[in-house]
């Protein structure tokens, strides 16, 4: 799929639309609602990367070299369908983390050779959009914020993560997680060196990413914090 073409900007219009009800909905109507309208959203991220699985043994594609769960997106939307089940911290921070890192990166440069009406089409964005709107969901609108440390927690499961996806490509040949060599559509990688030296800087990057992404989270906890205290002054 084309960068930025028409179908793509449509999946990021429908990316910043539902991050943003996600964070706005649960902080203005807190209620029981929450709990059905997480699972749901589960069960939505699950049909969505179960579907792939589904349409590649439909239509014969199917291939442990290119089709197991090991690229690191993969791993993220389970975490955001046990994470919005059970609420569980260890797994809200894990797929904050890496939705906001890995599938953030995979929807803004998709590694798509489909585009619209294709059913891989939606059942790409349908995982990669899910996972980032349950991180937004949980962390900024039901405030299920990080703990001191996660970033090294969530940084020492991705490198084994890929130490796994690395397993997975010896034995079956396969490029899981871009080892092997970079995507043939645009992505970051595109911009670093040659193989092997694109892994090391991505693990550099994503590290950088990581600690970005706490520095902006933790300034929205203490406004949230701030705000609560004046809201207990006035009251």
């Amino acid at each position: 799929m084309r960068q930025f073409s028409d179908a793509h900007l449509a999946a990021l219009g429908l990316l910043a639309l539902t991050a943003s009800l996600s964070v706005w909905a649960p902080r203005r109507h807190p209620g029981r609602w929450i709990v059905p309208a997480a699972r749901t959203l589960a069960l939505v991220i699950f049909a969505g990367w179960a579907g792939e699985y589904v349409a590649d043994v439909a239509l014969g594609t199917w291939t442990t070299q290119y089709d197991l769960p090991l690229q690191l997106t993969d791993a993220v939307s389970v975490l955001a369908i046990l994470a919005l089940w059970s609420r569980r911290v260890l797994l809200v921070e894990l797929v904050y983390f890496l939705s906001l890192t890995a599938s953030l990166q995979a929807v803004l440069t998709p590694d798509l050779a489909w585009s619209f009406p294709s059913v891989y089409y939606f059942t790409y964005f349908t995982y990669h959009i899910g996972a980032i709107v349950a991180a937004c969901f949980l962390v900024l609108g039901c405030r299920i914020y990080p703990r001191p440390g996660a970033v090294w927690r969530v940084y020492a499961a991705a490198l084994a993560f890929t130490a796994i996806a690395a397993l997975g490509d010896v034995v079956t040949g396969g490029n899981y997680m871009y080892l092997r060599e970079k995507p043939e559509h645009s992505s970051l990688l595109n911009l670093m060196g040659p193989w092997p030296w694109y892994i090391a800087e991505t693990l550099v990057l994503a590290l950088v990413l990581l600690l970005a992404v706490k520095v902006l989270t933790d300034l929205a906890h203490r406004r949230d914090v701030a705000h609560g205290e004046a809201r207990q002054a006035a009251s």
